[in-house]
């Protein structure tokens, strides 16, 4: 297992071969298995394997190919509705309509898609997480019939790899790890933190490929842009809301 979590790659081309039940049960029994605000698991995986709904998907993940080459597609969702059912069915009143049940609800989905993707790594799949489930969050409940308390959190297409790329770099524990307080950073110290990212041979790469002249500026100006996070923030909040998220009324 710890091969799996030392050696894990981000996968984006993959086989045509098909996953077993058994193996693809064994990955959800350890998405099962994460650890779960107060045992209530207020999450969903919602499996697709259906070429024509990963045909859909791949449309609301800006056609990303390895939605359709990938055999499984996994959308993890925060999910109160099982649990909300539940709870009216045995004489109790829920009272989960609000963003701090949408966020617990959130990091169960986060917890058990880990879980789920260490599990395939450790079976010799190959998986990638898709940061558009937030961006397109409403057509992709569209497309899987999300009910009203359901919000899809993170997407994980899994598959056998058909590449074999290098591990990605990270920064050095020193620049994540606080012991016992926060120790805020000093000019110094971020450039030293980010030094090898900054000067490595990919970051060269990105600057001319983008004619940029620093990689925070390939994040802050093409990748992640002001504008966008503004826009796709305001459509996943009005998207929370609409799900029955966002009541702030005792």
């Amino acid at each position: 297992m710890s091969n799996a979590i030392f050696n894990h790659k981000s996968i984006r081309k993959y086989k045509p071969d098909t996953i077993s039940d058994e193996i693809l049960n064994k990955i959800l029994k350890a998405a099962s298995r994460a650890s779960t605000t107060g045992n209530m698991q207020v999450y969903s995986i919602v499996v697709t394997t259906d070429p024509k709904i990963k045909e859909h998907l791949w449309e609301s993940h800006f056609k990303q190919d390895m939605v359709k080459q990938a055999p499984v597609v996994l959308t993890f969702c925060a999910d109160f509705n099982r649990f909300n059912k539940w709870c009216e069915l045995n004489n109790a009143t829920p009272g989960y309509d609000n963003f701090l049940s949408f966020y617990t609800a959130s990091i169960d989905a986060l917890l058990a898609a880990q879980n789920a993707c260490i599990e395939a790594e450790d079976n010799g799949l190959g998986i990638c997480y898709l940061g558009t489930t937030t961006y397109m969050a409403e057509k992709i409940a569209g497309i899987l019939d999300l009910p009203k308390n359901v919000v899809p959190v993170t997407t994980v297409v899994m598959g056998y790899p058909d590449e074999n790329p290098g591990l990605t770099d990270r920064l050095p524990l020193e620049a994540i790890v606080h012991y016992d307080k926060y120790q805020d950073y000093s000019d110094e110290k971020i450039k030293e933190l980010y030094f090898e990212k900054d000067n490595s041979e990919l970051t060269k790469q990105l600057l001319k490929e983008n004619n940029k002249e620093s990689l925070a500026q390939v994040f802050t100006d093409n990748r992640y842009t002001k504008k966008d996070n503004v826009f796709f923030s305001k459509s996943l909040l009005d998207f929370i809301e609409k799900q029955g998220f966002m009541n702030n009324e005792e």
